[in-house]
């Protein structure tokens, strides 16, 4: 397996220090809103970058922080009257329960950075000793001239950012590039004891300390979105390695962004549109398969109709995986197709291939629909059940990696009164009585069950 790694800009093999153990640590939300689609690009990947590195057989542990108090948390929670912590908790709730709709399976650890002030404080003890921060009135900075490698993920240089006055100045720091560390309080701000007085901390430090807690001094894959490269990540790794002298992070993985007329979304713009309130229209599966369509290093420009088409593009998977269970029901027990095993054995191999490419989810799901089509084409009636079940858990487990086609695909359950619909329809038919035959099936669907006619007979399933 490959990846391209943000910070020697070059695709290197993925390697286990120990045990085929890999430690993956993605950048979380900052809860002071809900999270936009753009913000659901980054999830979903790193959600299938996990379930796909378990697959190859390494043990994930997989950590994603929350940022429960930052100033966008406390500036929302002025603006709407409620306290910050509160509003955190509350939108930490909202993030936890769309993170569930759209299917991203729980990481190992989901640290929040108020739960950790005490590790966090240790980590800035280190650094004040080894001389790479300082105290000022109240507030805590990193000192970045003194770490010589700082710019190296970013290709920023100190000097640049101080000249073009890219870096907000302060009254208490040296230099315009120095970030803080801990922020001392304000009226009105919630506030932590420290020994450098009552404040809390900066955005930056609650991420080294929550990763080395839980994934020691050096991180095997670090993730977040593009725009997290500067400031925030390589801020991470100063004050990491200068706590250290370790390496933070072995590969550094960057989704790019989610455009929006050509303009970057987010909430600050005001150009968003809310994972919450598209899951009123569209299923978890579906935001998924239209985040995974692109390369995840491909900018992805969104339209809102596109998920129409990744709807209709979903149902085509789902109705391959109809088409083997119901053959199945009427399957012979006997025998077995070794043609049709080989050719998902080869959809299998190809599929790990573009996955082991940097995460290559586009080609993975063009051939997805590539073995659907195939699946329509050459699995008939004359297929064994042993063959059918093959094809199907291969087509079933694939789609699962990318956590799409995820429902139960067997035949539904039908109540007394809708199999006597079904069975007065078929002889209805038989007789050549379209009116009647056609006025069930549309009652039916009101119903929310949807007859397909095949050679085999009818099938049917429920309408999401």
């Amino acid at each position: 397996m490959r990846v391209h790694n943000t910070l020697t800009r070059k695709f290197e093999e993925i390697v286990s220090r120990q045990d085929n153990r890999l430690g993956m640590y993605v950048c979380g939300p900052t809860v002071y809103d809900y999270i936009h689609i753009g913000n659901a690009r980054c999830f979903v990947i790193f959600d299938v970058v996990r379930r796909y590195l378990s697959y190859r057989g390494f043990e994930v542990i997989y950590v994603m922080n929350i940022t429960d108090i930052e100033d966008k948390i406390i500036q929302r929670a002025a603006a709407e009257g409620e306290e910050p912590l509160e509003l955190a908790e509350r939108y930490t709730q909202a993030f936890l329960e769309d993170a569930r709709a759209l299917g991203l399976r729980e990481p190992t650890h989901l640290p929040r950075a108020t739960e950790h002030i005490g590790e966090i404080h240790e980590l800035i003890h280190r650094l004040i000793a080894r001389g790479y921060a300082y105290v000022s009135g109240g507030d805590v900075w990193f000192e970045t001239a003194r770490f010589a490698k700082y710019g190296k993920l970013s290709g920023q240089r100190l000097q640049d950012l101080v000249a073009g006055a890219r870096v907000a100045p302060h009254e208490t720091k040296r230099s315009p590039a120095d970030f803080a560390l801990w922020k001392a309080a304000k009226p009105g701000e919630p506030f932590w004891h420290s020994p450098w007085g009552p404040g809390r901390p900066g955005w930056h430090i609650e991420c080294s300390a929550m990763a080395m807690k839980y994934l020691g001094e050096t991180v095997d894959i670090h993730g977040g979105g593009a725009d997290l490269i500067f400031p925030h990540h390589e801020n991470e790794i100063a004050q990491s390695e200068a706590a250290t002298d370790a390496e933070f992070v072995r590969y550094w993985m960057h989704n790019e962004l989610l455009n929006l007329a050509g303009d970057k979304m987010s909430k600050s713009a005001g150009n968003v549109h809310v994972v919450r309130e598209l899951l009123q229209r569209y299923s978890g599966e579906v935001i998924r398969l239209y985040l995974l369509s692109a390369h995840y290093r491909s900018p992805l420009s969104f339209v809102p109709e596109q998920l129409d088409a990744a709807e209709a593009s979903l149902q085509r998977l789902y109705n391959a995986a109809f088409h083997l269970s119901h053959l199945w029901q009427h399957a012979p027990n006997e025998g077995s197709y070794p043609r049709l095993e080989s050719i998902a054995d080869g959809y299998r191999a190809r599929f790990t291939e573009a996955m082991d490419d940097d995460f290559n989810t586009a080609e993975a799901v063009g051939l997805l629909f590539e073995m659907a089509r195939e699946i329509h084409l050459n699995v008939g009636a004359d297929v064994p059940r042993r063959t059918l079940e093959y094809v199907l858990d291969t087509f079933l487990g694939l789609n699962r990696l990318l956590g799409i086609v995820t429902r139960d695909v067997g035949l539904p359950s039908l109540s007394d009164e809708e199999w006597e619909m079904i069975r007065r329809r078929e002889q209805a038919r038989a007789r050549r009585d379209w009116n009647t035959a056609d006025r069930i099936r549309e009652e039916l669907a009101r119903r929310g069950l949807i007859l397909e006619d095949t050679p085999l007979g009818v099938r049917w399933r429920r309408k999401e």
